[in-house]
Formats: C-alpha cells, structure tokens, sequence
C-alpha cells in the first residue's frame, strides 16, 4: 500500500474537438492549482494532452473534474488515464499550454478525429506482432528507442515526430507493407501516425492502445514481449514491468537517457556531460554547466530547488 506522502502521476490524453480550447485555458489551470496538481497539460482544437502528478486524491478528484466538469460538457466523460506512484514529487509546477496540436506531427488535416487506425489492446497486442506480415514501428524518437522497445520493431532514427512522414515516405510502400503496427510511450503519437499511414494509403493499421504504459502495467513480466526500460517524461526519467521507477538516469546537457553503466564513464559528470555529449560540449558550456550544477548543489544544501532543477524538468517533457 502507498503512503499518504507517496505522489500519484496520471498521464492521459484524448482526441476530442475542442474549438473553444482557448477559452478552457484559465479554468484548467485554476482547477488544477486549487488541487495541488503540477505537471503539464496541453490545449488544442484536437484535444487535451499531458501528464499530471500529486498527492492520490488529489489527482483523482481533478480527473473528476475533466469528466464530469461543466467547461468540458463531456466531451471527456470518456478519458482514458494510466497511473504511476513516486516518492518525490515528478514536477516542480503547473502549466496548461494552448498548442496548434496536442502531439506535433506537422501534416495539416491528419486527424484521429477523422481517421484512425485499429485500436489494439495490450493483451491482444503480442499475438498481433508475432505474425511475421506484420510490420513493427516505433513511432517514438531515437534517445527513447536505445533504452527500451518491443523485439522486432523498427527504429525510424528519428529526432522529433516531425520526420516521421518522411521516413515512411522514403521507406515503405504501401502496396508491398499491408499490415503495420505501432506503438509509442503513452498511445498518442502511434494513434496519430496512424491516421496518417490510413491518409497515405495504407491499408491494414494497427496501433497499440494505451501504448508501452499500458502494456507495462497490465501484460505479465513472463509474458512481455517487450525489452529494456521505457523513458517518460518526468523526472522518473524510465519505467519498467508494473510501472516501478527504472534504473535510467537523464542527462542534464543532452537530454540523453543513461544507464548504470553508462553513468559510471569518465565522461559521465552530473549536471554537466555523458559519453553521448562530451565530444560536442564546448569549453564554455561546459564551464557554464559547471556553475549551474555547482548553485544546484548549494541550493539542495538549503532545502531549496534551483531554477536549473525546473529547467531539465522542462527539457525532459520536450
């Protein structure tokens, strides 16, 4: 059982038309801080999404409010959450941001409001990539990809999910590729990709619903197809089986994730480099990182959190 202190963290998101999603900024946040929730939740015509953290209740009654509450006229009584615990808290405030879409994917008119691929749930979800027509993407970037993903999927080798469209462009065809699958971290980016692999002509499109969280959460450890840890973007920086806190690290410099191993390289200063970043990191950056880490430390010292603590928790949502 958790205890009273322990933090819950919600990640959901939903596609939804919101034309009047500007106007729910200012309601949301004060509904938000009236709860004690931080975290980051974002607006668009397209929907809501964002990850949220606080004390259980908290949390729970401010989801409540998203689908039950009068500024939303349940368009969310539906929304869909997966939860984690923490024993610190995974944000240091609150932000509601109003955004031209939700997951930044950059094709004008790709909607999942519109258009969407099969939605795949995760018990079903490892006799789907086991059958060998099957082809298994991850729609996620890079630096995700190298601490953790299915057996079997391909890595696009991308940096945002802008450069998604081109890398199928370049890649597949859609008259030889019948069947694709994909999956991201939390379902968001996969279900939109999905409208956007139905758009270009694709005919069979699977994704998985509620993503790698909800695989994690609720596919036995015995059973999982999956390998690694999954990155997310708080200051729990990877998951693993049952949502429990990973092993990784993050990179203040790069925003690289690091294993145990990696973090024991020379080149590995807290706050300041990593084998991935070390070669690129200028005399100067180097020296202001340095200083940076160094006020870091003396603020932890008074009991106090460094704006610089707030910068990489904004740099880890990015």
């Amino acid at each position: 059982m958790n205890s009273p202190t322990t933090y819950l963290t919600a990640a959901l998101y939903k596609f939804v038309s919101l034309p009047d999603y500007q106007a729910l900024q200012a309601p949301l946040l004060k509904a938000c801080q009236e709860h004690r929730i931080k975290g980051t939740l974002l607006l668009a015509e397209e929907g809501i999404n964002g990850t949220i953290a606080g004390l259980a209740d908290d949390v729970r009654d401010l989801l409540s409010f998203l689908r039950q509450g009068l500024i939303f006229k349940n368009r969310l009584a539906d929304l869909e959450h997966k939860e984690s615990y923490a024993n610190e808290h995974p944000f240091y405030r609150m932000k509601v941001k109003l955004k031209k879409e939700i997951v930044t994917l950059g094709v004008p008119g790709v909607s999942p409001t519109k258009k969407v691929g099969t939605y795949v749930a995760a018990a079903d979800w490892n006799a789907l990539i086991s059958d060998p027509e099957v082809l298994l993407i991850d729609t996620r970037n890079s630096y995700e990809v190298d601490i953790g993903t299915f057996k079997g999927a391909i890595d696009p080798k991308t940096t945002t999910f802008r450069e998604f469209p081109q890398y199928i462009a370049e890649h597949f065809d859609k008259t030889k590729h019948k069947k694709v699958a994909m999956f991201c971290t939390g379902g968001i980016r996969c279900e939109k990709a999905s409208s956007y692999m139905m758009d270009q002509g694709f005919e069979e499109v699977f994704h998985l619903q509620g993503g790698i969280l909800k695989y994690l959460e609720t596919v036995p450890e015995s059973d999982s197809l999956w390998q690694g840890e999954c990155f997310v973007f708080d200051q729990r920086v990877a998951v693993k089986h049952n949502l429990a806190v990973g092993e990784f690290d993050q990179c203040y410099a790069c925003r690289h994730p690091l294993s145990p191993a990696e973090m024991q390289s020379p080149d590995y200063s807290p706050g300041i480099s990593c084998p991935y970043c070390i070669a690129s990191l200028s005399a100067e950056k180097r020296a202001r990182l340095s200083e940076r880490q160094k006020q870091v430390a003396l603020a932890k010292q008074r009991g106090e959190i460094h704006i610089g603590e707030t910068q990489l928790a904004e740099k880890r949502k990015k």
